[in-house]
């Protein structure tokens, strides 16, 4: 599987997924409490229990409790009221080839509207790198882009987009956060003006993701108190005694419940 950074999971585990190209890739069961620190918001918390083909969020806001899980292998969520005894079913989701069971040969796999040409092998920071071109084509029109990938994480460590900006991944050290081993990283996204933008990452090897970035502005997401174990199959359960609603009756829409979308390669967001 080809990917940039990325943290895993639905809802507030998206908050760590905004660097994912390809999909998601669950290796390792856990849980953990997911963080998202925004200026002038309150924090956004919720409780994670993640296995290797579903993953169960816990938030509570507004007042209301929601339960998110997503089946990742199948294409299926559930978004469930706990306090009023319904739930909504999504089905029809994409699902990643690396789901499937499939090898995954070039980044393009499994996304839409893209081709991909490898160019060569390069060390780029000390870091052995396949070098892509990815084609997009869009409305008819095609864009291209360069792509940096590393050959032993599996992540863009350089990117150079259609519309000129560029963002680059560079390992500042090894350490631990939270108890855990982790190897810090510093982005820069460098906007066509010239503006560049600055934030770090802290990747888990264990996990293969990101579980805390801080980004300008005050921004910070993080996954803590991680737990490492085997997670009960009855946590992904369907809820039994409720009632299936669907979305118009559905008049509760906590902030983080949207699906939100993955970027693709060749495109950036700001």
């Amino acid at each position: 599987m080809i990917k940039q950074f990325k943290f895993t999971g639905m809802s507030v585990l998206l908050l760590l997924l905004s660097f994912n190209v390809n999909a998601l890739e669950l290796r390792v069961e856990f849980s953990a409490e997911a963080i998202q620190v925004s200026p002038d918001r309150p924090p956004l918390m919720s409780k994670m229990y993640v296995s290797k083909s579903a993953v169960r969020t816990e938030i509570f806001q507004q007042g209301h409790r929601v339960t998110d899980i997503s089946y990742i292998k199948k294409g299926k969520r559930l978004l469930i009221y706990p306090d009023q005894k319904t739930y909504m079913e999504q089905t029809g989701l994409s699902i990643s080839p690396s789901w499937s069971g499939k090898s995954v040969k070039t980044p393009c796999e499994g996304v839409p509207n893209l081709r991909c040409k490898k160019i060569d092998k390069e060390s780029l920071h000390n870091i052995n790198v396949d070098k892509w071109e990815v084609v997009r084509d869009v409305n008819g029109k095609t864009f291209k882009s360069l792509h940096w990938i590393d050959s032993k994480r599996h992540l863009a460590v350089k990117d150079m987009f259609p519309d000129g900006g560029m963002s680059e991944l560079i390992m500042l050290g090894k350490g631990k956060l939270d108890g855990r081993e982790v190897e810090q990283w510093e982005s820069r996204y460098t906007h066509p003006s010239g503006r560049t933008l600055v934030s770090k990452q802290w990747y888990d090897p264990q996990l293969q993701m990101v579980i805390k970035e801080e980004r300008p502005g005050g921004f910070i997401r993080e996954l803590k108190n991680i737990k490492v174990s085997k997670q009960d199959k009855k946590l992904f359960d369907y809820p039994k005694d409720f009632r299936k609603i669907s979305a118009n009756q559905n008049n509760f829409n906590p902030q983080g419940q949207q699906p939100q979308g993955q970027q693709q390669l060749g495109q950036r967001g700001q």
